[in-house]
């Protein structure tokens, strides 16, 4: 799995211009976490890879170093589904068929919610496979390329 992390004061994700109920999200202080599943993913990299993230160091301590992690926080994560981290930029257009399939891609984002909210950290989201407008403030700003291949 691919995931871009960005920490931030504050994000959401509409769909149709409307922030709607549970299904499409808002969060305060925390991170907004952008996710691709590849194909050779499965339950596992997703946990391990927000195990990962749920514990990164990088939030403010007291002394303004970064050293505190989300579970430390208590922040929030906001989590939307980007096959577009799969890109193959060998062209001019980009190709996105390196990304897992919608169905795997769509289990998979949803395993890696379900194992971020297991380490307590509260979790909102967009809807999978929606055209979705994403706002955040950056704090920092601090933003993460991360690859499950590399942890």
């Amino acid at each position: 799995m691919r995931a871009l992390i960005q920490r931030v004061t504050d994000a959401r994700v509409t769909v149709a211009g409307a922030v709607v109920g549970a299904v499409v999200g808002e969060i305060g202080p925390g991170l907004l976490v952008l996710v691709c599943a590849m194909p050779q993913d499965d339950s596992a990299t997703a946990r391990r890879l927000a195990g990962k993230i749920a514990r990164l160091r990088i939030f403010r301590d007291a002394a303004g170093k970064m050293n505190l992690s989300l579970t430390q926080t208590g922040g929030a994560a906001l989590v939307v589904s980007q096959f577009t981290l799969a890109a193959d930029l060998r062209g001019n257009r980009p190709g996105f068929s390196a990304a897992a399939p919608p169905d795997l891609g769509e289990r998979l984002c949803r395993d890696f919610v379900d194992s971020l909210a297991g380490e307590g950290i509260p979790t909102a989201t967009g809807i999978f496979g929606a055209d979705m407008a994403v706002a955040l403030t950056n704090d920092g700003p601090v933003t993460i390329w991360m690859d499950s291949d590399a942890l």
